[in-house]
């Protein structure tokens, strides 16, 4: 495997999905990615199906798509480290690995002599990166956290949905785990910095990432419409709190995205829509006036977007340089000709299957490009390997694997 970290070793202890997220994107930096499993049983996503990944003959294979999303490039070792060989095992592991990624909750990990004090013990310039709920300290410090649930305690679901009043109005979630998600690329990042200080001074740390963090970090300018503004920011549907019009609008034959960004996309947007007169009202001629008055505005573009069908809207204004676009299904999104030119879909060789499509990493380098040699692996698929490397002898991985600890 090639990349800007193909100098890189990562053993990866965590699972479902923040930080197997964060492992991933190692991977396609070019790290060794090592993912530690329980035997027998590995990652709890791989059971998260339907669907699963199928074979030739069409039949499931023990791969849910869950798990195949967030696990391409790495490799899967079997160990029981609730057991003393075990624990052993993953030690030894540390010590010639540079990032140790895990999510336990906090303390859980102690028990097993695989904390970061233990960790650091055997290899002090290790980046120790744990992934929590609400982080290592706090009041909440020893709940357990899930996504769906940092989504509301974070602020994210009071500001998602339609309004109070309106058809279906009540808080809602984000449509995949963001707060997981954007944890995994928050401790990516992290990790990162870590390995560059490391780089430069021989020393390792312990990265503290909670997902309640990252959930308040992201609120982004809804956070700073309240700390400057002192309003509570409220659920607007799919319209913008700080620009108009920017907003899913019904057609005649279905909907589109307008995202005016400017006076002089608006002006021309009102060209379009033979409505030249609303750009020329002083209540909506700046982006200002047009914020503070939407309710009336609003009714009048939806007026008159619904009178003509998707593909002339998206048509007319993509030609007069109106931001716009459609509300794509997943069949249409694969289907897309700048998602295809830009090679997001890949198809990688697998051991059961034969094959499957992942989705590809939008990371595109000159030099040291994204390479997809290694499909998600199969429970254990590399556990010979890399026990071989640790000088374990084929007598004794037998004597192991008899024993139920790898």
């Amino acid at each position: 495997m090639t990349g800007p970290l193909s100098h890189v070793r990562v053993l990866d202890l965590s699972r479902v999905l923040a930080g197997p997220w964060a492992g991933q994107m190692l991977a396609d930096l070019g790290a060794e990615v090592v993912k530690v499993e329980r035997p027998g049983a590995g990652d709890d996503t791989r059971g998260w199906g339907p669907p699963f990944l199928k074979n030739e003959a069409g039949d499931d294979t023990s791969e849910a798509a869950y798990y195949l999303s967030a696990n391409r490039g790495k490799r899967s070792v079997t160990i029981d480290f609730t057991r003393p060989e075990g624990q052993e095992l993953v030690r030894k592991l540390a010590a010639e690995c540079d990032v140790v990624i895990e999510n336990f909750k906090v303390g859980g990990l102690k028990k097993y002599g695989l904390d970061y004090a233990a960790l650091k013990a055997v290899n002090p310039a290790l980046v120790y990166c744990s992934i929590t709920g609400f982080g290592q300290d706090g009041p909440y410090a020893h709940r357990a956290g899930y996504d769906f649930m940092i989504q509301g305690m974070g602020g994210l679901m009071s500001l998602t949905g339609a309004p109070d009043g309106a058809p279906g109005g009540e808080p809602m979630k984000v449509g995949v785990a963001i707060t997981d998600i954007f944890t995994g690329m928050y401790a990516t990042s992290a990790i990162l910095a870590a390995l560059t200080h490391k780089e430069r001074t021989g020393e390792g740390q312990h990265i503290d990432m909670a997902l309640l963090d990252v959930q308040v970090a992201t609120l982004a300018n809804q956070a700073m419409n309240y700390l400057a503004g002192g309003m509570i920011p409220k659920r607007l549907g799919n319209a913008h709190p700080n620009i108009v019009p920017y907003q899913a609008f019904p057609t005649a034959d279905g909907y589109i995205i307008l995202a005016v960004g400017n006076d002089g996309q608006f002006a021309r947007f009102c060209e379009v829509a033979g409505r030249p007169e609303l750009a020329q009202d002083a209540r909506y001629t700046t982006n200002r006036g047009r914020v503070q008055n939407r309710d009336t505005l609003v009714p009048l573009l939806s007026e008159t977007i619904r009178g003509k069908p998707s593909a002339f809207w998206l048509d007319s204004l993509e030609a007069a340089g109106v931001p716009c676009g459609p509300i794509n299904t997943l069949d249409q999104v694969f289907a897309d000709p700048q998602v295809v030119h830009r090679g997001m879909k890949v198809s990688v060789p697998h051991p059961t299957a034969g094959h499957v499509d992942l989705v590809a990493s939008p990371m595109k380098f000159s030099a040291t490009p994204v390479s997809y040699d290694r499909a998600p692996p199969t429970l254990g698929q590399d556990t010979d390997a890399v026990l071989d490397g640790l000088g374990v002898s084929p007598d004794e991985r037998a004597r192991l694997r008899e024993a139920g600890i790898v």
